[in-house]
């Protein structure tokens, strides 16, 4: 199956269903009053985190996904029904970024949900304008539009460890020893072109999820090799396992060249809890590899884990996954204290000022906008005097007339609500 953690997706709500005007006609009934239904409310796209998804592939060749409409209402006062919402399944892990990159929802657990895009609400029949002045009203509302928005969904895997090196490091040979995963393995570079996961046993009552990310080389952060496209991997690992290959000819360039990187990354990634692993020790004097182990501590942070291993002998192996097994509860529990709750991830929402408005002119037309004004244009049927006509009075109501005076409209001008329909002064 192919790997697929970044795509753009096109989310539409469904629209409300519009009111009806209807006027009871019934036998030996004197004067009969409005009936007209209220429309059904439109369904909403809700994501939802689910573990049994681990790629974005479905979204590779359905770029828009739209949420049902609700049905418009009917006489006898019958509402239309509302739409069933859409709930989509993406990874957990997911994040979702809007057009201006701004953090939308971040969904880290599974069976999180979020509604993406809220349905448009059921406009009302004349039914619902009945009044003491109002006897035989002829006004319905036109259900509103969906919430529609382009997200960018990146999927960030959530694995306990992440296996870092250059290429023919040894991470996959590595995964397919400790963990019931079965990467690719070869003797070229770039063998490993996907992150791989493996759950790792450490012990009867201890797993690690292990995630292998394709081989970083110099420049990978600026987008060099494969290592910029899956870094985004790292970000979510509790602990980074640094391997390098034992017969590399320098094993200290080797070492900061992959820190540089990680360091270079959009997030600082070389200050996560991280252990050094000299690889491939197998056959190796053990005078050199003591060397090499030495090298490598006077260039590691103070405190830093150094080790050795061989994963065709599995020479270290249990030490080192015990060693893992340690960091990764202590960091997880760091976590814990200092970041939010899944729930308390902020969602991005429509400012609160719902009733201000604003009037500007394009040309020789007024428009007026505003969340609300907007919404209750969105819903009114310019078609309709008395629509206009209540909207003429919400306006009133609101104090938009009075700003259009004093803007100097006069009769005959056009005043357009939004993006909405347009009437005369």
């Amino acid at each position: 199956m192919n790997f697929i953690d970044h795509v753009s997706v096109t989310l539409q709500a469904g629209d409300g269903g519009n009111g009806v005007v209807s006027f009871r006609h019934e036998k030996f009934v004197d004067r009969g009053g409005p009936d007209g239904g209220d429309g059904g409310d439109g369904g909403s796209v809700i994501l939802r985190a689910s573990r049994n998804q681990n790629t974005l592939l479905q979204f590779r060749y359905i770029k828009e996904l739209k949420a049902d409409d609700g049905k418009a209402g009917s006489k006898v006062r019958k509402h239309g029904r509302s739409a069933k919402n859409m709930f989509v399944d993406i990874p957990v892990g997911t994040a979702v970024i809007n057009e201006k990159g701004e953090l939308l929802a971040d969904l880290t657990t599974d069976g999180q949900e979020v509604v993406i895009a809220k349905g448009g609400k059921g406009g009302f029949g004349n039914a619902h304008f009945l009044s003491s002045r109002r006897q035989a009203p002829r006004i319905a509302e036109r259900g509103e539009r969906g919430e529609i928005l382009t997200v960018r969904l990146e999927l960030k895997m959530i694995a306990d460890v992440g296996l870092v090196g250059m290429p023919n490091a040894g991470k996959s040979t590595l995964l397919s020893v400790v963990s019931n995963a079965r990467p690719e393995i070869a003797d070229y570079p770039f063998t490993t072109i996907t992150p791989n996961l493996g759950v790792v046993d450490v012990d009867k009552t201890t797993s690690l999820l292990m995630a292998d990310i394709p081989g970083l080389i110099e420049g990978a952060a600026a987008g060099k090799g494969l290592g910029d496209e899956f870094l985004r991997h790292v970000e979510r690992t509790a602990v980074l396992l640094h391997l390098i290959d034992a017969y590399q000819s320098d094993i200290v360039k080797t070492y900061q060249t992959i820190q540089a990187e990680l360091k270079a990354y959009k997030i600082d990634l070389s200050v996560k809890p991280q252990i050094v692993a000299l690889t491939k020790i197998e056959g190796l004097d053990e005078e050199i590899i003591n060397d090499h182990l030495k090298a490598l501590k006077k260039v590691v942070p103070k405190g830093a884990e150094v080790c050795a291993i061989s994963s065709s002998t599995k020479q270290g192996l249990p030490e080192l996954l015990r060693t893992l097994s340690r960091m990764v509860a202590t960091e997880r529990a760091h976590q814990a204290e200092i970041e939010p709750k899944a729930n308390d991830v902020p969602i991005l929402q429509l400012p609160t000022t719902q009733d201000a408005w604003k009037i500007t002119k394009e040309g020789s037309v007024f428009v007026v906008s505003g969340r609300k004004i907007e919404r209750f244009g969105a819903r009114t049927d310019f078609s309709s005097e008395d629509g206009l006509q209540r909207l003429r009075d919400i306006m009133r109501k609101m104090g938009i007339m009075h700003g259009l005076v004093r803007e100097g409209i006069e009769a005959g001008q056009t005043i357009r609500i939004g993006h909405e329909g347009s009437f005369e002064y």
